[in-house]
């Protein structure tokens, strides 16, 4: 489940009882949670989400507490020029800014993190607006508000159903990335040996183009066998796929290359395919290899060059 959606999973189990939601509203420096970060608050203290972390939940919940007193939405800004900053500020070095609102028709609708929550796991993106001084949100995007945009979650494709598949889907899922395994092969795809992982027995050239891969979505090949592999990394790079990888040696990445440019594929086009597939940490057995390889796609996911 992305964070929206567990969100709206407690909203709805807390639907009865009064609420209020902090928002991270703006962020300097080494903020430890990003601008729109969620924090959902029951009256009775039992939250959902974070802010930043840890460092400053104590004093939002004092504050969601006379939010939910009187139904009037308030900020609160932190860092470590605060008086008690090693007790509600950032020892980090960081500055963040925090809108506390009700959860109520009149300031923060419930129905907004549904719509959210529904909108993510569609693949569609949505937007909330706020008026910082009024404290009113509203689905849209407002000019002069604060606007949070909530994307669908990020997927991970995976041709190869390996043992170190096994590895990868299972970090790439602690990372809320939705994940899918693809091989023909029936032996190697089978739900004991990935218990609660997406499953696709097409042909990866076949599943990669249903599956619409975009900006956000990774294809990493790890079979070994240049008959699924190949064409796995072709339908990749027919898309605007965000990430690819292909695991294997230096010497078995430069003929894969030969052979992609055979098929008609450009230099540009191949210089997208990261091999060997990942970030270089020194890796040893399947599970370091796989953390190597989810490092790789975040970092150029998130847009990291360097």
């Amino acid at each position: 489940m992305t964070e929206t959606e567990k969100l709206w999973a407690k909203a709805r189990e807390w639907r009865d009882d009064p609420m209020a939601l902090a928002t991270v509203i703006s962020t300097w420096g080494s903020a430890p949670r990003p601008r729109g970060s969620h924090m959902l608050i029951n009256a009775d203290g039992r939250f959902e989400g974070s802010v930043s972390g840890g460092c400053v939940e104590g004093d939002i919940l004092q504050t969601a507490a006379s939010v939910i007193a009187d139904g009037i939405a308030r900020s609160r800004s932190y860092g470590v020029s605060n008086d008690n900053a090693w007790e509600v500020g950032l020892p980090c070095g960081g500055e963040i800014a925090v809108l506390v609102q009700p959860v109520s028709d009149h300031s923060f609708p419930l129905a907004l993190l549904e719509e959210a929550a529904q909108a993510g796991s569609s693949g569609h993106h949505f937007t909330i607006s706020t008026n910082l001084e009024s404290g009113v949100s509203r689905a849209g995007d407002a000019p002069g508000m604060f606007v949070n945009i909530y994307r669908p979650p990020r997927r991970m494709i995976i041709v190869g159903a390996v043992q170190i598949a096994q590895s990868l889907a299972a970090i790439a899922q602690h990372a809320n990335v939705r994940t899918i395994i693809v091989d023909p092969r029936g032996r190697f795809l089978t739900p004991e040996r990935f218990p609660g992982v997406e499953l696709d027995d097409r042909w990866p050239d076949e599943a990669i183009a249903a599956l619409k891969p975009d900006s956000a979505t990774a294809v990493v090949t790890l079979s070994h066998d240049t008959k699924i592999d190949d064409p796995g990394l072709m339908a990749a790079l027919r898309a605007p796929t965000g990430y690819i990888a292909a695991l294997g040696s230096r010497k078995s990445h430069a003929a894969r290359l030969e052979r992609l440019a055979a098929a008609g594929f450009s230099a540009a086009q191949l210089a997208r395919i990261e091999g060997p597939a990942g970030i270089d940490i020194a890796a040893i057995g399947p599970a370091e290899i796989a953390l190597s390889i989810c490092a790789g796609m975040v970092k150029a996911l998130n847009g990291r060059n360097g």
